[in-house]
């Protein structure tokens, strides 16, 4: 189980307050003390994340997605987390835990959170976040990275993003569009998991994973109001739509219950690295 921390990973802001980042026509805001979530994204005041303590943008880790049963294995070494989604384990620790500000300037900012009970390895989840204004065509972006790291034992790992985007952005506004080209999907079986089969991609409503080789690339469109445009050099994505309040573009290090059928195991040497960025233009009204 987790015990100290490492002076390395030893925060050198401790605050639970909100932290505020601008750049250009955007401004971010990130809770330490609420899972690291990011709570609110404002392009030119608009609203892209829904509201709420479930919502917002969450860190999924060390595991993303349902684990079945709640089980997986290290070797030879069975482990048994919590089931928080009927018979599963879902989308890992660190969205329930405070984190810590390791860093806070007016665009970017830096936050940890340390590994512990439930999960049975120690280790530290770090997330950047850095904001900037447009350039090469786009009026803005985002660009967040994750870091997976142990402080002792080798562990098989997942991580990975969870926003929630509102389906309009103001009243009486246009419904989201998704738009994406992926080589497969993940079969979904009835208890929500992967088969292990891998389909040509269905029409939506989705609550599915996607195989995209060359890297994820989704977009979102609210016609005449904003294009955002999702991309990560990961080759995982899971598409989530069928509430209708919001629409759901999540990158993710493996599939959901990878940590036993992809498991990444993290090392001393090599921690999990995943990054996404968000990018997005105004569109004119027709």
């Amino acid at each position: 189980m987790a015990g100290a921390t490492p002076d390395r990973y030893r925060a050198t802001v401790t605050t639970n307050d909100d932290i505020r980042l601008a750049a250009g026509r955007a401004e971010a805001t990130l809770s330490p003390g609420r899972g690291g979530r990011m709570t609110s994204l404002r392009v030119d005041g608009l609203e892209l994340l829904r509201q709420g303590d479930r919502f917002g943008s969450f860190i999924m880790a060390p595991w993303c997605g349902r684990t079945r049963e709640g089980r997986f294995r290290n070797g030879a070494t069975a482990h048994q987390l919590p089931r928080n989604a009927g018979p599963h384990a879902i989308h890992g620790t660190v969205r329930d835990r405070a984190w810590r500000a390791v860093t806070a300037g007016p665009a970017s900012a830096t936050l940890d959170c340390p590994l512990g009970d439930p999960w049975p390895y120690d280790g530290l989840v770090t997330q950047t976040a850095e904001l900037a204004g447009g350039q090469d065509g786009h009026d803005g972006s985002l660009t967040l990275t994750l870091a997976v790291e142990t402080s002792g034992d080798s562990f098989p790992a997942q991580a990975g993003w969870h926003p929630w985007f509102n389906r309009v952005l103001t009243p009486g506004g246009a419904a989201a569009e998704l738009a994406f080209e992926a080589a497969w999907q993940e079969q979904r079986g009835e208890d929500h998991l992967p088969t292990g089969r891998r389909i040509a991609p269905t029409p939506g409503p989705w609550d599915d994973c996607f195989g995209m080789p060359d890297g994820v690339r989704v977009t979102v469109t609210w016609p005449g109001e904003l294009e955002l445009t999702v991309t990560s050099r990961a080759e995982w994505v899971v598409i989530y739509d069928e509430v209708p309040e919001a629409v759901c573009v999540e990158p993710q290090s493996g599939p959901p219950n990878g940590l036993n059928t992809h498991p990444r195991l993290v090392t001393p040497i090599q921690p999990l690295e995943i990054a996404t960025t968000w990018t997005w233009r105004r569109l004119a009204s027709a």
